[in-house]
């Protein structure tokens, strides 16, 4: 039988609305569920509060439109990680894929799938039992695997997902879409039906608090991680019909309904809860703010608002992510098999298995968390070398058709990596150890990266076998 190589293309299937639905679907997740009390501990004055979520709102979209022109330019799979090859080499390019894998979709998707299983143990309660049935220690102090009710529930809903997408493009297409519109209606009603009938206090909104300007810059590096997956059409620009056109449009749209809804449910929690009060939240800041507004019927009601959040994130980061691993794969820099396309499919079938047993080893070791805490600066990191990487194609490459350009070229671009560089300065000064844990992480990949080389070295000088199967 005849398989797709490695030198495969994927199918662009897709529109502006499936990629913007990615967006928001992606970002929109466990981050707004649980980041706020975070933010109001180290910024307690309601209105710093809110602009922190309005900067962090407008440094997204000003990196979306950087992005927008780097898509345009260069229409393929992977996002940053083909824009930090093109402008710095392949070994910037692989680390940020690496930290993608080993942490960012796949810890992302790890952590939301167990949270899920606690929402579901609402209705099922056996589904939140995190009772250990198998233990397994493969590192004595350090890793543990453990088998729960809990771990087989969140293990089913990522091979659910990965399944789905693995299929084609079209079914995983479908899915999203509709979990993507069912989340945002939901939290529209919600935000709506606060406003309006809930009980609350507008003064909350104003409420003032003294605010160190370190706290307030640190108080980014969350804000920046609960918007995290707004360049999510990036990582699929390769199956986006006219990717000139349609992929600015989706990162615009995507980012920008995200910006809105965080603004508006942040100002709702406020309304509810006056800032100290909400940075005492231990949980989930959307169930106790539905408790307020909706008394006893809250519970149930936000666990299938939450149900449905996290299952459109999961489908969402099943969807981008293992672009990431098919385009470092056609490089010779994952392994050759996340680089074939699936002949009925067309979908790269093995990248995605890869990033559903990974997400389903860190449920099992209970890693997810610490990885996604050491790492969550990683994605200011990456994105902001990823627009410095705009700068250098622009001084390289001046005469290359570009169907899209950044506005505000090159201001707006300037103050997203200059913002990135204070912010991540600020939290390797004011909180060294989970910073500089994420570095270590990042740069474990370097002689990942140097066994990868040399074994693509050695591959390529022997026979090609990939004609067949």
């Amino acid at each position: 039988m005849t398989v797709a190589t490695s030198t495969a293309s994927l199918d662009r299937r897709l529109g502006p609305f499936d990629a913007a639905a990615i967006i928001v679907s992606n970002v929109i997740g466990g981050g707004i569920l649980f980041v706020p009390p975070q933010i109001a501990s180290s910024v307690p004055s309601a209105l710093l509060f809110l602009s922190t979520w309005l900067a962090g709102g407008l440094l997204a979209f000003s990196g979306a439109m950087a992005y927008a022109e780097l898509a345009a330019l260069r229409p393929r799979a992977g996002g940053e990680y083909v824009y930090l090859r093109a402008a710095f080499g392949p070994l910037a390019a692989f680390l940020t894929g690496w930290t993608s894998f080993v942490a960012g979709f796949s810890g992302a998707i790890a952590t939301s799938a167990v949270v899920l299983a606690f929402y579901l143990g609402r209705f099922i309660p056996a589904a939140a039992d995190a009772t250990p049935w198998l233990s397994l220690t493969v590192i004595p102090g350090l890793v543990v695997l453990t088998v729960s009710a809990q771990n087989v529930v969140a293990i089913a809903a990522i091979a659910g997902m990965a399944w789905i997408h693995l299929r084609g493009v079209g079914p995983g297409r479908v899915v999203g879409d509709v979990l993507a519109v069912l989340k945002v209606t939901a939290f529209v009603l919600f935000i709506a039906i606060g406003f309006s009938l809930g009980q609350g206090d507008a003064a909350n909104l104003v409420q003032t608090a003294p605010v160190a300007p370190g706290n307030w810059l640190l108080a980014l590096i969350p804000v920046m991680f609960a918007y995290s997956g707004w360049n999510a059409a990036a990582y699929v620009a390769e199956e986006v019909r006219d990717p000139g056109r349609n992929v600015p449009l989706a990162l615009a749209m995507g980012t920008g309904a995200v910006i809105a809804i965080y603004l508006l449910l942040n100002a709702l929690y406020l309304y509810v809860l006056p800032a100290n009060e909400l940075a005492a939240i231990n949980g989930s800041v959307l169930d106790v703010i539905a408790d307020r507004l909706l008394g006893s019927a809250a519970g149930h009601t936000m666990g299938v608002v939450s149900i449905i959040s996290l299952l459109a994130g999961i489908s969402a980061m099943t969807f981008a992510g293992p672009r990431v691993y098919f385009a470092m794969a056609r490089d010779g820099l994952f392994v050759r098999r996340a680089g074939i396309v699936h002949p009925r499919y067309r979908t790269p079938a093995f990248a995605i298995v890869a990033q559903a047993v990974w997400s389903s080893l860190l449920v099992l070791s209970a890693q997810a968390d610490a990885l996604l805490t050491y790492t969550g600066f990683s994605i200011i990191l990456f994105s902001g070398v990823a627009v410095v990487a705009l700068f250098v194609l622009r001084a390289r490459h001046p005469d290359a058709e570009r169907p899209f350009r950044t506005w505000g070229y090159p201001l707006v671009p300037g103050v997203y990596v200059v913002a990135s560089v204070l912010i991540l300065a600020n939290g390797l000064y004011s909180a060294p150890a989970p910073t500089g844990a994420g570095a270590l992480v990042i740069l474990a990949g370097v002689p990942v990266y140097l066994l990868r080389r040399r074994g693509a070295a050695v591959d390529a000088g022997r026979p090609s076998d990939r004609g067949s199967a």
